[in-house]
């Protein structure tokens, strides 16, 4: 039972984790060229990666970025629970050895 609780804790931690990485992500790099944007040499050239970002986003959100950000987020946190699955079923099967 221990096992289980540990595995589940931890499968958990790993979703979480693995949604959270690329919000994170793109926020900071949208947060990073929103500031280059008030440089003014910088401006025009910050404001049409956003615009880029948004219409990459748009993509995976049949046209809502933030749905697309959050298709990506569920993605990255079913390979990252898959991931975690593996090492645990490795662990044990050469634990076992």
């Amino acid at each position: 039972m221990l096992r289980l609780s540990n595995f589940l804790r931890s499968l958990l931690m790993t979703i979480v984790i693995s949604f959270l990485t690329p919000l994170g992500l793109v926020g900071a790099l949208l947060l990073v060229l929103l500031g280059i944007s008030q440089i003014s040499p910088l401006s025009s050239f910050s404001q049409s990666s956003i615009a880029r970002i948004q219409d990459f986003l748009a993509v995976f959100g049949s046209g809502h970025t933030l749905q697309g950000l959050f298709v990506i987020g569920l993605a990255s946190s079913v390979v990252g629970a898959l991931f975690d699955v593996f090492n645990f079923y490795r662990y044990q099967s050469l634990r076992g050895q």
